[in-house]
C-alpha cells in the first residue's frame, strides 16, 4: 500500500466515499505524495512522453503560430506569452528558440508559466536559463495585456466528476472501500445538475457523463482576457467534441494500469470535452482539428525534411518515427486535437478552417 493510499483509505473510513474528482486531485496534487509533486513524470525516464518531448518540431510550429497571431494583432507591446502546465519547460524553450528571429516579439512578451509545483518550477527554471520568466499559480494574476497562450496536455489532468444515468436521474460515481481495497461506487442520492439533465436526450440507462468544472472556469478566464485584450490560445489534448462514457485512465512506466492501484505513483487523466470548453469561452473558437492535420497545415513535413538532411543512422530513424508519431492517424495525429480561442473580431488563426 502506497503512503497516499493509506491516507485516502483513512479519509474514506472517517468521512465516507469521496468523489472521483476528490480522489483524482489527491492522487495528482497531494502536497507530499501527489504524482506531480514527487515524481519525475515526463520524458522517457518518466511515465509518459508529451509531444514536445517527442520532437522539437511541435514546439517550433506552435511558437510560429503564436508569433503569427501576434503579428496579425499589430505586434502589441507588452503582451503575455503563457503556457499552462509547462512540465519541464521543453515546449516553452522550443517556442522561444523558434521565435527569437521574429523582430520585436521577444522584446514585447512577458514569458509566463502557470505552475503550482515548486519541484517543476525548479526544473523549468533550469530549462529556461537565460530567460526572464514569471511564474503564476492562478490566471487572476495575469497582466492586462494581449494573451498568447498554449496548453498542451493540461486540461486532461484536471480532476473530473463522473455521473451515471439511472432512469431520468444521475448518481455521482465515488471511490470507497471494499474489504480495505479501494473500489468504485455510486452516491445513494441523485445529483441532477442542469448540465446533466440536458444530456438525457443523448444518453441511455447506465451511461457515464464526465464534467470538469475547473476546465470550464479556466477556459472562461482565458477567453475573457483574449476577447478583451486580444491574442490567441491553442489547446492541445486528447478527447473529442462531447464527453460520453468513462474515459478515466492511469499510466505508469509507459503502460496503462488500474486508476485505483498505486495512487500517487501513476498519472491519472481523462479525455477533454472540447464542447464544454467552447461553450465556456466568451471569445470565438475554432473547429476542433486533429493535431496531425494542424501540424501538416503549418508545414511539419517540410520542416522534417529540412532537419533530416543533417541526420543519418539511428538519429534519422528516430526523427522519422517522431514525425509519424506526431502526425499519423494511428498515432497522436487523430487522437489528439487542437482548438483555438481568439477574439470575435479577428480572423481564424493559421492552421484552422473557418
Amino acid at each position: 500500500m502506497t503512503p497516499l493510499e493509506q491516507i485516502i483509505s483513512n479519509d474514506i473510513r472517517t468521512n465516507g466515499p469521496m468523489t472521483v474528482s476528490q480522489y483524482m486531485a489527491m492522487c495528482l496534487f497531494h502536497p507530499n505524495h501527489g504524482y506531480y509533486t514527487q515524481s519525475t513524470v515526463f520524458g522517457r525516464g518518466g511515465d509518459f512522453i508529451t509531444a514536445p518531448e517527442i520532437s522539437q518540431m511541435f514546439g517550433e510550429l506552435v511558437g510560429l503560430a503564436l508569433a503569427q497571431a501576434w503579428i496579425d494583432a499589430g505586434q502589441p507591446s507588452p503582451s503575455t506569452l503563457l503556457e499552462l502546465g509547462p512540465g519541464r519547460g521543453t515546449l516553452m524553450a522550443d517556442i522561444l528558440r523558434a521565435t527569437k528571429r521574429i523582430p520585436g516579439f521577444h522584446a514585447a512578451i512577458t514569458i509566463t508559466l502557470c505552475e503550482a509545483s515548486p519541484k517543476l518550477r525548479d526544473i523549468q527554471q533550469q530549462t529556461l536559463v537565460g530567460y526572464d520568466v514569471t511564474w503564476i499559480t492562478d490566471l487572476t494574476q495575469l497582466d492586462d495585456a494581449p494573451l498568447f497562450c498554449v496548453a498542451n496536455e493540461f486540461f486532461d489532468a484536471l480532476p473530473i466528476r463522473q455521473f451515471q444515468r439511472d432512469g431520468s436521474h444521475w448518481h455521482e460515481r465515488t471511490v470507497g472501500l471494499q474489504q480495505d481495497a479501494l473500489c468504485f461506487g455510486l452516491s445513494k442520492s441523485p445529483t441532477d445538475l442542469p448540465q446533466l439533465m440536458a444530456r438525457l436526450n443523448d444518453t441511455s440507462q447506465g451511461d457515464i457523463v464526465e464534467i470538469c468544472q475547473q476546465a470550464v472556469t479556466i477556459c472562461d478566464q482565458i477567453g475573457q482576457v483574449i476577447n478583451a485584450q486580444g491574442g490567441l490560445a491553442l489547446i492541445f489534448d486528447y478527447g473529442d467534441w462531447r464527453s460520453l462514457g468513462e474515459t478515466l485512465q492511469a499510466v505508469q512506466n509507459h503502460a496503462y494500469c488500474d486508476p485505483l492501484q498505486t495512487p500517487g505513483q501513476a498519472d491519472i487523466t481523462a479525455q477533454v470535452d472540447f464542447e464544454a470548453l467552447a461553450q465556456a469561452t466568451p471569445s470565438a473558437y475554432s473547429r476542433v482539428t486533429p493535431q496531425g492535420v494542424w501540424l501538416e497545415r503549418l508545414g511539419i513535413t517540410a520542416r522534417a525534411q529540412t532537419l533530416a538532411r543533417g541526420l543519418s543512422g539511428d538519429a534519422l530513424d528516430h526523427h522519422i518515427q517522431a514525425h509519424r508519431r506526431l502526425t499519423h492517424p494511428d498515432e497522436m495525429g487523430t487522437l489528439f486535437k487542437v482548438m483555438a480561442l481568439f477574439p470575435k473580431t479577428a480572423k481564424h488563426p493559421v492552421g484552422f478552417e473557418p
